[in-house]
């Protein structure tokens, strides 16, 4: 497919480069990892849309993951002489264009793709469930360019005609169509985390400034973000939001005075700055940390008690009785402290008043990672090297969990190349020391529910995860069927992403959660809260119901390179939202007490 003849987009300008990175009038900045992490997947999903070399497209994919696992500024490695080409899955000409936008805040090659694409077009793929193929299909078929002529489309009934769309997807993109733009406008959690910290560190230096806490929905560890919400302590809150707005991130300042600050980041990011007086500090913290019915619910509690309740304190009349800690607030609503990740009114207060908060599980819980990929699939490091990375964080156990062969888009391994893998894990484990490698496998389960390898494989395995990579479009019953078909087979031990969903990519399959939450818990069968920052599978929802029906969980990071085992910390955000305590999740066990329970 080509599209350099292609139609101007109707109705608007041509897109801007969304590795453009720039403040005023020609004022250039470093690109934070998430900008070019960005940059990367724009470029893919237009060469995807272009029908482009899937290795050609798959690489650009493959750099933007590592940029997002990245600990460390790009800008700072390049300062220090860091050879990018080094970084897994980035060889010399990527490491060239990561440069490239970091030095200059954009990418001339994507400039090049985008001058040639329709700008309707390419925006097709904020709609949610909208990937590239489908878009390419699309306009091939039916001749979609806009939104508009995709929602015609729908309504006329004939984006169900083409073959593996389907009624049912049909109908899921006329809802997202009709939702708007607002789903697409929220970030994933880690990629807000750049921004955040950045923002953070920043103004912590500014003079006057005693601390700085980004609060709302990114300290409820939420899976998204719309924007970001600094509460500060100083005393001087106009001269803290002149330093916010002089930030070369900052594209446009909104909003300025004395206590409150509002801007817009060069990325799209709109962040906004509350200054109190340190004295008030713990009280603004709860104020604009919890979400709105949270906060509404604690000001009906102080009500109830004579007091009120805002983001300067708890008053008794016009006294100030608390206000300078967060404890302090509580303490003055007769509540234990509330943990941020549970402030969203789901019965947080009433457990707080009767002294039922659960022991949330925190990251240094964590004694092994139950989902690792290495280059023997679609991972990008070597057995060695993944294994050495996991004893490096302390853990004593990684299972090895690369994709079986039904996933050939991963390179998912057959029979005799798991066999291979098998002995070399076994070779690794005799001179290893201070870990264990788990010989483990991320097996497909196929239509009908049946795994993608024999039992004779199988149980050569100490750990089998298994997951829905394909037929996302079976209806609910079916859907339903497959996963407890899998979960009846004795050697699966882990469900993996439950629910297939990829955040502002994909919607979960239809699947009736009850039942497969009953059928783990029946069948001894873990739930994976899967921590790659695309999923978050399951979400804080659904995991909460596991525990309350008493259903094992696992935590995995997913990892497809060493520093993606870092993910674990979003899975554990993920958990500590849904009330998760140790004593519910597998990899908090050694690595005997975990070979006892998944014994079936």
């Amino acid at each position: 497919m080509t599209l350099l003849n292609a139609p101007p987009a109707r109705g608007g300008d041509s897109l801007a480069p969304q590795g453009l990175i720039a403040r005023g009038a020609g004022a250039q900045m470093a690109a934070q990892n998430a900008d070019i992490a960005r940059t990367f997947r724009r470029m893919a999903d237009l060469l995807e849309i272009e029908d482009a070399n899937p290795f050609r497209v798959r690489a650009y994919r493959r750099a933007a993951e590592t940029l997002d696992d990245l600990a460390e500024p790009v800008a700072r490695l390049l300062a220090r002489g860091a050879d990018l080409s080094d970084l897994p899955g980035v060889g010399e000409d990527l490491a060239g264009k990561i440069a490239e936008i970091s030095r200059t805040g954009r990418l001339a090659a994507l400039e090049a793709v985008e001058a040639r694409t329709p700008s309707a077009l390419a925006q097709l793929g904020t709609i949610p469930g909208l990937g590239p193929r489908r878009i390419r299909a699309l306009h091939e078929r039916l001749g979609v360019v806009t939104a508009a002529d995709l929602k015609q489309a729908c309504l006329d009934g004939r984006v169900r005609r083409i073959p593996h769309f389907g009624r049912a997807f049909e109908t899921r993109l006329l809802t997202a169509l009709r939702g708007g733009a607002a789903a697409a406008a929220r970030r994933r959690l880690a990629e807000a985390e750049d921004d955040a910290h950045s923002l953070q560190a920043r103004l912590e230096r500014a003079p006057g400034v005693a601390r700085v806490v980004v609060a709302g929905s990114f300290r409820r560890r939420q899976e998204t973000v719309g924007d970001l919400d600094l509460v500060v302590a100083a005393p001087n809150g106009t001269a803290v939001g002149d330093a916010l707005a002089a930030f070369e991130e900052v594209a446009t300042v909104m909003a300025k005075g004395p206590t409150r600050t509002s801007v817009v980041l060069a990325s799209g990011l709109q962040v906004d700055l509350r200054v109190v007086q340190p004295d008030s500090f713990g009280a603004a913290l709860v104020y604009f940390t919890g979400s709105r019915s949270h906060t509404i619910a604690l000001r009906e509690r102080a009500k109830a008690r004579g007091l009120k309740l805002n983001e300067y304190g708890v008053f008794r009349g016009d006294t100030r009785i608390a206000g300078r800690t967060e404890e302090d607030v509580y303490e003055a609503l007769g509540l234990a402290f509330i943990p941020p990740e549970l402030c969203e009114d789901r019965g947080e207060i009433a457990a707080g008043a009767q002294g039922r908060l659960p022991r949330l599980i925190a990251l240094s819980d964590i004694r092994g990672d139950l989902h690792v990929h290495t280059d023997a699939s679609d991972g990008r490091e070597s057995l060695d090297a993944m294994v050495l990375a996991a004893r490096a964080r302390g853990y004593g156990y990684v299972a090895i969990t690369d994709h079986s062969a039904h996933a050939r888009v991963a390179h998912g391994l057959d029979v005799t190349r798991l066999s291979a893998q098998l002995d070399a894990i076994d070779r690794l484990n005799a001179r290893l020391q201070g870990i264990v490698a788990l010989k483990a496998s991320e097996v497909d389960i196929l239509k009908d529910g049946r795994l993608d390898l024999p039992d004779e494989a199988l149980a050569r395995l100490d750990l089998v995860v298994a997951a829905i990579h394909s037929d996302f479009g079976l209806s609910r019953g079916e859907q339903t069927r497959r996963l407890l078909r899998a979960m009846d087979h004795p050697r699966v031990s882990i469900i993996a992403h439950p629910t297939g969903r990829l955040l502002g990519a994909r919607e979960g399959y239809a699947v009736d959660m009850d039942a497969v939450i009953a059928h783990a818990r029946n069948r001894g069968c873990a739930l994976e809260i899967n921590a790659h920052p695309s999923r978050l599978d399951l979400n804080d929802i659904q995991a909460r119901a596991a525990k309350s029906a008493g259903a094992r969980l696992s935590i995995g990071s997913d990892a497809h390179t060493s520093l993606g085992l870092g993910h674990m910390r979003l899975g554990v955000d993920q958990a500590r939202r849904a009330w998760i305590e140790p004593q519910n999740t597998l990899n908090t066990r050694s690595w005997p007490e975990l070979k006892a329970l998944i014994a079936r």
